[in-house]
């Protein structure tokens, strides 16, 4: 395990003249504090008793029947049985992975993936092979073709690892005629499916996209509350096959030995007592703003040669700067400028990337995300500058402190 390079600089990009488009925390500025401090304070008189107590390694039961009820908007019907609650759904990514991975195993995931998924892979010392993407998705074709390579060389990867919707750091979505087609390749080739699914109810358009897992049972499905609720509860879940359950479970219990029951039962209630299909609501119109704000700061005054996506739900735009800019060497400059990204290295095992950075927009309010990219766009000027005067590629003059070689552990701020 190697830290973030990101994490090193984040003791000057977490002060608030900085304007940070790196991290994705949720905006919980939309959600009714004053109903849910009424709910703590209730959930500690009348049931403190067990609230506050150990439980069980699989999670509250009546939690597991609402997960089951958010999971039906996706189309996946499931038996609360086969839900395992983790802490935050990191949790789940990492016993998954321990649960499938031996040394030397190779897993497939898209080229970019997500920090933190390849943190747990490289922990578990499993091989990544990265699986080019589109604007629409992972590209049937190109996991296809790496199938056939793998298997010219004796080796069936354990599963592919996949974020459908609003993809994290790439911010695409999976189109829906590619999904089935994914699924059947899998099925050809004897591989599994991770499907991680944290931002599917946060699209713009108000569509909801149907979960792989609904078309296919045997799909390891991953979720959290984290993007609709509260990260700061870190209460995820897991919906696995049955002969998957009984190891998740087990795992679960030597790594947290029970998840929090105080959290489990405060989003239970929050679930029964609440409108939170309306709130998920009132997210995304927020985050939809936020995303328009970086769209038209983008546009406005970054210099010609980059490019970006228009995401249409979650959190992330994944920006490409012209040739010859090193945005992992430009990261240090940038912090230096008050604004910080998450460099697109740290999304790869391979060592790609190095051209691409993903903005957050979920978090600052939109005028502070069209400062931030005014920023942005004056470092970029700079290094193009430097680059026309010397007629090479900008690098850095050190390395940054704490900087490692292949994929990354995750934090906060890149989550």
């Amino acid at each position: 395990m190697t830290a973030s390079e990101i994490r090193a600089l984040f003791a000057v990009a977490s002060r608030p003249e900085v304007v940070s488009l790196a991290g994705g925390m949720p905006n919980l500025a939309a959600l009714p504090l004053d109903a849910l401090s009424v709910e703590v304070a209730d959930l500690v008189a009348r049931e403190g008793q067990v609230a506050l107590q150990y439980g069980s390694a699989q999670g509250v039961p009546a939690l597991r029947e609402q997960i089951c009820e958010v999971m039906r908007l996706e189309g996946v019907n499931a038996d609360p049985n086969d839900v395992v609650v983790t802490v935050g759904s990191q949790m789940a990514l990492d016993l998954v992975t321990r649960i499938y991975c031996d040394p030397g195993d190779v897993v497939l995931a898209e080229g970019p993936s997500y920090v933190g998924a390849l943190g747990s892979f490289a922990a578990y010392q499993a091989r990544v092979v990265h699986v080019a993407m589109d604007a629409d998705g992972l590209i049937p074709e190109a996991l296809r073709d790496a199938l056939r390579t793998l298997g010219a060389q004796g080796i069936t990867p354990k599963f592919l690892y996949t974020i459908p919707n609003f993809h994290n750091p790439a911010g695409v979505t999976l189109a829906v005629e590619r999904r089935s087609e994914v699924l059947e390749i899998c099925a050809e080739y004897g591989v599994a499916v991770i499907e991680d699914n944290p931002y599917g109810l946060l699209g713009f358009s108000g569509r909801v996209y149907p979960a792989l897992r609904s078309m296919d049972p045997g799909v390891v499905y991953l979720g959290s509350f984290s993007k609709t609720f509260a990260s700061g509860l870190r209460v995820g879940w897991a919906l696995v096959p049955p002969a998957v359950r009984d190891r998740l479970v087990l795992a679960a219990e030597s790594a947290t030995l029970c998840p929090p029951s105080f959290n489990q039962m405060l989003v239970s209630r929050y679930l029964e007592g609440h409108d939170w299909r309306s709130q998920i609501k009132t997210f995304t119109e927020v985050y939809r703003d936020r995303r328009d704000a970086l769209l038209s700061a983008l546009e406005t005054y970054l210099p010609e040669g980059c490019s970006w996506n228009v995401p249409d739900g979650g959190f992330y735009v994944w920006l490409t700067v012209p040739e010859g800019v090193d945005t992992k060497a430009m990261l240090p400059r940038a912090v230096t400028a008050r604004v910080a990204y998450a460099s697109g290295t740290g999304f790869y095992a391979d060592g790609l990337g190095s051209r691409q950075l993903r903005l957050s927009y979920c978090y600052p309010t939109p005028e502070r995300i069209t400062e931030g990219v005014r920023r942005l766009a004056a470092v970029l000027e700079a290094e193009l500058d430097v680059m026309r005067t010397f007629g090479s590629p900008v690098r850095s003059a050190s390395p940054p402190p704490a900087v490692g070689r292949g994929p990354q552990t995750p934090s906060p701020d890149t989550a």
